[in-house]
């Protein structure tokens, strides 16, 4: 079983009247991959600083193997920091700056500052060096190192004076798109060899569910969830989660009975249950849990308003009378034609209500990637028997 050894208690942190971290509740395991994920000024990298010591809470506490350390400067934490700005020293080599900070002397139990023996620093840096694949690097200046490459000595650096946390604060977010892939799986390697506790900040979710043994979920300054990535994705609490982790469309439903919920007026079978009977909800629905049928056989109807090829399917927008869905499908669907969908019960996600219900809705209205600014023409113009409810599920 894993052992606690961070928790953040109730902290809050404001600056004035602007409130940056509002009654934040954490703990965080032994040699756990952890990731703090969120929009920019979620507090994600307020939370990352105080658990580093370069900020103290407001109010609440900082614990780390059960002893607070909220004043505890960061030198004195066994928890080093690699920024996205890697800060390396230019004049030195590879050798040199990953050894930085081991010729430091550091103060012995009687108080008295002691060097560590060059042999040691010698067997200690090609140690982490060979850890992140740049042996035979030592000697090179930093300045003639890839992007990629200068990250691993911004890591070894960290690593070299055996922290039990390194906490990473979006350190891919300078590297092009192949080179942050290569290094997610780096990442995952390196925390995984060395048996220590990664606490990483990003917004990029993809990062975040590769990686990650845990995800929290920041918006606000509060968390809105924790758990696996697998949890995150399929179980969303709310609709920001929804939102926020992968493509979604969110709808208003209504939960008639556990396990039925009707949304666009007709019945589906769900999942979920534990919900008042005839509570208003938001519904959830992944785009790649949406089956294209054909139209007469479909429980909704609709119209293609948009196709986008993406490699190994379809992005393909649907206009099931002026609410748009997204479905990522093989199958292709030419703009204007009438398809119908069918969803399995566990292709549908039901969510209670929220703060955020009603943000998100149709797809084209909060995506970035599509914009379709048609207007809907009237229901009159789609011509008889197109009824989008028709041959919906039967109770």
């Amino acid at each position: 079983m894993s052992k606690e050894l961070i928790r953040l208690r109730d902290c809050v942190m404001s600056y004035g009247d602007e409130l940056v971290l509002d009654h934040i509740n954490l703990y965080i395991n032994d040699k756990e991959f952890l990731t703090l994920l969120g929009p920019s000024g979620c507090g994600k990298t307020t939370t990352l600083r105080i658990i580093g010591g370069f900020l103290s809470p407001t109010s609440g506490d900082v614990l780390f193997d059960g002893v607070r350390i909220n004043h505890v400067p960061p030198h004195q934490r066994a928890v080093n920091t690699v920024f996205q700005r890697y800060a390396l020293f230019p004049h030195l080599n590879v050798f040199e700056n990953v050894a930085f900070g081991l010729r430091i002397p550091k103060a012995d139990a009687d108080g008295r500052k002691v060097k560590l023996p060059e042999r040691d620093i010698q067997e200690r840096v090609m140690e982490m060096l060979s850890v992140v694949n740049l042996k035979g690097f030592e000697r090179r200046p930093v300045s003639a190192l890839s992007g990629g490459q200068q990250q691993r000595v911004a890591i070894a650096r960290a690593l070299v004076n055996r922290p039990r946390v390194l906490l990473l604060d979006e350190p891919l977010g300078a590297l092009d798109m192949r080179l942050r892939k290569d290094m997610q799986n780096e990442l995952k390697r390196i925390q995984q060899e060395m048996e220590i506790t990664f606490i990483y900040v990003t917004h990029d979710q993809e990062e975040a569910l590769a990686m990650s043994d845990t995800v929290v979920v920041m918006d606000g300054g509060r968390i809105q969830q924790i758990g696996t990535p697998e949890d995150i994705y399929n179980e969303p609490k709310n609709a920001f989660v929804a939102d926020f982790i992968g493509e979604s469309n969110i709808i208003d439903g209504i939960m008639r009975s556990d396990g039925v919920v009707e949304i666009f007026n007709r019945k589906f079978q769900c999942l979920d249950k534990g919900f008042d009977k005839d509570e208003p909800v938001d519904v959830v629905i992944r785009p790649e849990d949406v089956d294209i049928v054909d139209e007469a056989a479909g429980q909704l109807k609709g119209t293609v308003t948009s196709v986008t090829f993406k490699g190994v399917h379809y992005d393909t927008i649907v206009d099931f009378y002026g609410f748009k869905w997204l479905i990522q499908t093989t199958d292709f669907c030419p703009v204007d034609s009438r398809i119908g969908i069918k969803i399995d019960p566990d292709g549908i996600h039901v969510m209670k209500k929220s703060e955020y219900s009603g943000m998100f809705g149709d797809y084209s209205s909060y995506s970035e990637e599509y914009e379709e600014l048609d207007v809907v023409e009237d229901e009159s113009q789609e011509g008889e028997g197109d009824d989008p409810w028709e041959d919906g599920y039967e109770e």
